[in-house]
């Protein structure tokens, strides 16, 4: 069976979105799923968090999309059992510009994640950089549903309306995308911004938003220097621990396990 593609996106920066690709790939391997993270974002720190720096040659998904390496021979395991990665490297910074000129341009990540050797994977989650480009519409176009993290903030709700204006546009293209969720971020219900941010987005898109939250915590902004995950660094009790597991299992409630 083919796997389902998820992409992580959000058109604001700062809201948790690498923590959170991170982090749901890790629970959802803990689940017993197999996974492969895609690396879309040129600043590649979804792949930092995990694997630290690429050989200075070595190809990564930038190549694999240009058709110039196989994306069977940059896969790297994680430390997480059925957890892989496709990581990104300095030269996705070029990708855009060298994709500009190319046929069927929207349509290239979704070839590559065509191929028959991915069906070993139950899901394919895909970390995007928050500047919206033709990187994040390959993103959209491959996928069947995307999650948009949300920090507890006023001006991640301004992004949301850039986002759902995009998906509009990625429609007519792949019809079948849907929201699998918006995912409150860096909640803290000690300042009153955090419970107003939910308030507005529960009111917003009812049926929409992740009944997880995530909690701020700052066992996560330690988590990539470590190469480990929020389940390496807490106890099954811990509040990073116990969020991201709430999240990864209604995750899949929505998209379907």
């Amino acid at each position: 069976m083919a796997p389902k593609i998820l992409s992580i996106v959000n058109s604001k920066g700062g809201v948790a979105k690498t923590t959170s690709c991170v982090n749901l790939c890790a629970g959802l391997s803990l689940l017993g799923k197999s996974v492969l993270g895609v690396d879309l974002d040129p600043q590649a720190n979804f792949t930092h968090s995990l694997i630290g720096d690429l050989e200075e040659d070595a190809a990564n998904i930038t190549e694999v999309i240009l058709g110039k390496a196989s994306l069977k021979s940059i896969i790297r395991s994680t430390h997480l059992k059925n957890f892989d990665i496709a990581p990104a490297g300095e030269s996705m910074v070029n990708l855009d510009l060298q994709l500009q000129s190319t046929i069927g341009r929207e349509h290239k990540l979704k070839q590559v994640l065509s191929d028959k050797f991915l069906d070993k994977y139950d899901f394919i989650v895909i970390d995007n950089s928050p500047h919206v480009s033709l990187k994040t519409v390959n993103s959209l176009v491959a996928s069947h549903a995307y999650i948009c993290p949300v920090s507890a903030e006023y001006l991640p709700l301004v992004g949301i309306k850039h986002l759902l204006k995009i998906i509009e546009e990625i429609k007519p293209i792949n019809p079948e995308i849907r929201n699998a969720g918006f995912l409150i971020t860096m909640s803290d219900k000690r300042e009153g911004i955090s419970s107003d941010v939910e308030k507005i987005l529960r009111e917003t898109f009812p049926d929409e938003v992740f009944k997880s939250l995530i909690r701020i915590n700052t066992k996560l902004k330690a988590c990539p220097q470590k190469r480990m995950t929020i389940f390496d660094m807490e106890k099954p009790s811990g509040k990073g621990f116990t969020d991201y597991m709430c999240a990864t299992k209604e995750l899949l409630t929505r998209v379907g396990s």
